[in-house]
């Protein structure tokens, strides 16, 4: 058994992002600023993308997305239950109904066919979310989408460094990334929103900070317009320069965490084939790069003998930490009982609710610590 405790994830924070922090905090201006600016643009220049806009968080980003598009009262917005909570969460608080579309079972992701019969009239947008670093199939969503006369918007929180078809996810339509401590970069909390359309990236700017009409830095004034009016009533969400920093160092860096995330991803594939009671995703063929922001895998709790709570349970018990990327919101308490959803609705969500488990997986990990969760899990099963 590990002698020291292996966590299922840790960013990766060098003493000199340390020192970069130390600096700005030594500068004096410390929330938007330079640096927050910088840091739009590289990472627009990473992305592909014309348009970015830096926020508090991801969340932040889907709220002021909602709010621009002007959903509300009476809408449905069609999204996969498997996420994190926080887009239905925003579709509830938005006065709005939440349209589960299942997902295809060895993606976790949804597909043309699960989306269909989810349009109605009241369809205004569809949010599909890219799962553990692959790509859904978001061209053919988009004009999916595009055929019924609504927006997509890609939830690319896990999706930093994904390519589908030759082209990096976002940097086409509208997108929204995550840098929570756990994604492939990290601002410690924070997120992107990206667009190709400039008028919907002024909206944002706009709703995020209080609904001036020029934003809190400006790289002409180098500061806000003393003159700068409210177009509209916004919101407070901008991201800051401490932490922005942090983002501009890291983005630099993404594609050597994403290989070493890669070759400890091959690992775990390689090594995980021999054990049956275990079933890692499938990698769709239009994923042509593969983040690998999580691995993901399935207890086939029948060969098992045991729920997956209790394999989790057990590598703990053995120094090894998991997490459960997601339990599916429409059988959380409140959803299941304010929306009356049974089980069966939606059976390749629900199935894999059940059994996913994601496994240790960051840039910091070795060969041997994959070893080492791979002979827990042999010694757990056998």
């Amino acid at each position: 058994m590990r002698k020291n405790f292996l966590p299922f994830s840790r960013p990766s924070i060098t003493e000199e992002d340390i020192l970069a922090v130390g600096e700005v905090l030594r500068s004096g201006w410390i929330t938007t600023g330079p640096n927050t600016a910088a840091f739009e643009r590289d990472f627009c220049e990473y992305v592909g993308c014309p348009h970015g806009v830096a926020l508090a968080s991801a969340t932040a980003g889907m709220h002021l997305l909602l709010k621009a598009l002007g959903i509300g009262p009476g809408d449905e917005v069609i999204t996969p239950s498997i996420t994190w909570v926080s887009t239905v969460n925003l579709i509830v608080l938005a006065g709005a109904t939440p349209v589960f579309a299942d997902i295809d079972r060895d993606t976790l992701m949804v597909t043309p066919e699960t989306v269909a019969p989810c349009f109605s009239p009241r369809t205004k947008a569809v949010i599909p979310v890219h799962f553990a670093g692959a790509s859904a199939d978001i061209t053919a969503l988009r004009e999916q989408a595009h055929q019924h006369g609504v927006p997509l918007v890609e939830d690319a929180a896990h999706a930093l460094g994904t390519h589908h078809r030759g082209r990096h996810v976002g940097a086409d339509g509208t997108s929204i990334f995550s840098f929570h401590p756990i994604k492939n970069i990290t601002t410690g909390e924070g997120g992107m929103f990206c667009t190709d359309d400039p008028e919907m990236a002024e909206r944002i700017s706009r709703l995020k900070f209080h609904g001036l009409g020029v934003d809190a830095y400006d790289r002409k004034t180098q500061g806000r317009s003393p003159q700068a009016q409210v177009l509209e009533p916004g919101y407070k969400y901008n991201m800051t320069d401490i932490v922005a920093v942090l983002g501009l160092r890291q983005i630099h860096r993404v594609n050597q965490f994403n290989r070493k995330r890669g070759q400890l991803a091959t690992r775990y594939r390689e090594w995980l084939a021999e054990i049956d009671e275990i079933l890692p995703l499938s990698i769709p063929e239009d994923t042509t790069q593969h983040a690998w922001h999580l691995f993901i895998v399935r207890l086939d709790t029948d060969r098992a003998g045991m729920s997956r709570d209790e394999f989790m349970a057990e590598l703990k018990d053995r120094n090894i930490g998991t997490g459960l990327h997601f339990r599916a919101v429409h059988l959380q308490k409140y959803y299941r009982e304010s929306m009356g959803i049974k089980r069966g609705t939606l059976p390749h969500t629900e199935w894999n609710s059940d059994r996913i488990c994601s496994l240790p997986l960051f840039p910091d990990m070795t060969s041997k610590d994959v070893a080492s969760v791979v002979e827990a899990i042999k010694e757990i099963l056998k």
